[in-house]
């Protein structure tokens, strides 16, 4: 019987950056140098190079693209755009490249993702809503680092075609990126602007304002809302303010109108909290009724069982009856037999570890203590006793972000002597002994998705780069960063003298000792999710539901393991003298026992609610966190 303790990118094509340039250029322009969208890039003889998306299967994974059925604030890191309808006119300054553009519409891409049909990006043109997996970063950097004219250096175009726009001579001279083009076109001398005084003064342009207020014959009294009635121009204005009966009460006034505006923040922050105890009060309802449902059935189950134990003690009772076997007869065995009986071993859940409040990203366990170190959304790290209490030790707290990796490097030092626990994503130190944090390191500019340590060193994987760190007591020190990686470096795991790490479809081993990469292996069937390393075999889960076996002396695949229906997001090993186990956790909520003997699936095990995103062995037992915020126990 279980027993409770205690109280998740899919691919984005690899397109060479644009040198870095200045936001704008400043120089006049000629007629001459303008240009439209009505272009057609097929014209050209450079061609869009199809981009491969593979099927989603898990909905909610971020960083590792593990974005949970939770909310996930992996998304915070890789978070959409919403559609914006954009209208303004758009004129480059050069014609931008053909990859850029859609094929449909010759368009240059609005927002470029990668969507689960495997539409590389969003048209322009076409507005149907598309269901997206993860910005297209590469495409956008490139769209950014194109040269537009200001908007308000352009006008219709006299060809009259709708949509279509050209360089006005009297306009704005100024050329932009686009992505920097809403920071000069808020500043432009160019924008059109209303008198402050007066709508119906004359439109301006913003460098005309400021000589036009001078002369303005509008100018109304600062205190105007509380009933003043004066308007004059900048004259008049000064000698007014000497004798407004307001003047002397302004500071009054404006301390009522902050009481005023305080009270207003107070009443929404009010508004804001009924709505969440409403939302929250509805969603206990729904657990609460699925639970009496869970109850339901239970009780029906409990009862068809209890009728059919029953029926079978009847007719065990029955057969009794009809034996008629002396109760001295000996009963001979054969020791031998007995020896060589060897039953297949069988993995069972022994409890359930309950108390995070989100998704478990990642599993580490510290053998000598028995210790077991969960992180989570909830942005805590639980440190779990496996030996003796079988209760949460301690929460650690104090991340700013989503814990989605964790590591245990060990070292002896003069005084006192210890371990240190390093967790994503700015690494934070914690000395295991006391549960202490002692350091906090800013590693990568992205999200760090794995760590691994090795030979006194750690490794940190992230966007398209591996950074080498010698540990130094509680400090690190850069020793080296690893790169001619094509994607987040979602795997990464140290093995002897190696380090094997998974990028897209690409799986590398780096000679740690050199840290030069020796051997590449191309992998099938979606992005590298996660890698094992057993002694005979290098092991690989993908995206696309798939486990691959390479020979680790030959580096020849040898086998593709089938069976799960998600991608699988964790690879565990138990090796023993006689037999090597692989396990694997899938976004199909069950995790899978592989014999490497005979390659083939030994054992499923379904009891987790969600998705299965981290492994962790330790003593012969398997740990495995998953979306439904618990760490289950198994051992045979």
């Amino acid at each position: 019987m279980e027993t409770t303790f205690g109280p998740a990118f899919s691919a984005v094509s690899t397109i060479t950056k644009a040198e870095p340039s200045s936001s704008y250029k400043q120089h006049r322009r000629t007629p001459s140098s303008s240009s439209t969208m009505a272009y057609s890039p097929r014209d050209e003889d450079d061609s869009m190079p199809p981009i491969s998306t593979p099927r989603r299967s898990d909905s909610a994974m971020s960083v590792r693209s593990l974005h949970s059925e939770s909310n996930m604030s992996l998304r915070s890191t890789f978070s959409l755009h919403e559609e914006e309808e954009d209208t303004e006119p758009q004129v480059f300054a050069e014609q931008p490249s053909v990859k850029l553009c859609c094929q449909l519409c010759c368009s240059v891409f609005k927002d470029p993702v990668i969507t689960t049909c495997g539409v590389s990006e969003k048209c322009p043109v076409d507005t149907a809503k598309l269901t997206v997996v993860v910005n297209n970063i590469a495409v956008a950097e490139q769209i950014g680092e194109l040269f537009i004219h200001c908007k308000y250096g352009c006008r219709p175009a006299t060809s009259g075609k709708p949509g279509a726009f050209e360089v006005d001579p009297v306009g704005c001279p100024f050329t932009i990126k686009l992505s920097a083009r809403k920071d000069h076109e808020a500043g432009c001398d160019y924008r059109p602007v209303r008198c402050p005084n007066n709508p119906s003064c004359p439109p301006l342009l913003t460098m005309n304002l400021e000589a036009h207020l001078k002369a303005c014959e509008h100018i109304k009294c600062p205190h105007s809302k509380y009933g003043c009635t004066f308007i004059g121009n900048q004259d008049t204005y000064e000698a007014h303010l000497e004798m407004c009966k307001f003047e002397g009460l302004k500071e009054f006034l404006q301390q009522t109108d902050d009481r005023f505006h305080e009270m207003q923040v107070a009443l929404a922050q009010k508004d804001q909290d009924i709505a969440f105890l409403r939302s929250m009060l509805g969603k206990l309802s729904e657990k609460l009724d699925q639970l009496e449902k869970n109850l339901e059935l239970k009780f029906d189950v409990l009862d068809e069982n209890q009728s059919k134990l029953g029926e079978d003690l009847m007719e065990f009772r029955r057969d009794a009856s009809m034996l008629n076997v002396s109760v001295n007869t000996p009963i001979l065995t054969t020791p031998s037999c007995l020896a060589a009986y060897d039953p297949q071993q069988i993995f069972k859940c022994k409890g359930t570890f309950v108390g995070h409040q989100g998704p478990v990203w990642c599993l580490c366990v510290y053998s000598t203590g028995d210790l077991l170190f969960s992180g989570s959304s909830d942005k805590t790290i639980k440190v779990w006793d496996t030996c003796t209490t079988y209760k949460c030790q301690k929460t650690l707290e104090g991340h700013d972000g989503i814990v989605l990796a964790l590591c245990i490097q060990g070292f002896v030092q003069t005084s006192p002597p210890g371990d240190r626990l390093w967790p994503l994503s700015f690494p934070q130190v914690w000395d295991i002994q006391t549960l202490q944090k002692v350091n906090t390191i800013r590693a990568h500019d992205n999200p760090v998705c794995t760590l691994v340590s090795s030979h006194n060193m750690l490794f940190s994987g992230s966007l398209k780069a591996i950074k080498v760190w010698d540990i130094m007591g509680t400090e690190l020190k850069l020793k080296k960063e690893l790169t001619g990686l094509n994607h987040w470096v979602r795997a990464l795991v140290a093995s002897q003298n190696h380090l094997y790490s998974g990028s897209y479809q690409t799986i590398k081993i780096w000679d740690i000792r050199s840290l030069e990469c020796v051997h590449v292996l191309q992998t099938s069937g979606g992005s590298v999710y996660s890698i094992a390393v057993t002694n005979h075999h290098i092991v690989c889960g993908t995206y696309e539901n798939l486990i691959h076996v390479w020979d680790i002396e030959s580096k020849e695949q040898v086998r593709t393991l089938t069976g799960h229906v998600g991608t699988v997001y964790a690879l565990a090993v138990i090796s023993t003298p006689d037999q090597t186990k692989v396990f694997s956790a899938s976004y199909d909520r069950s995790l899978r026992v592989w014999s490497m003997d005979n390659m083939i699936c030994t054992q499923t095990l379904l009891r987790h609610q969600g998705s299965v995103t981290a492994l962790a062995v330790s003593r012969g037992r398997l740990f495995s966190g998953a979306v439904d915020s618990t760490v289950k126990v198994w051992t045979c």
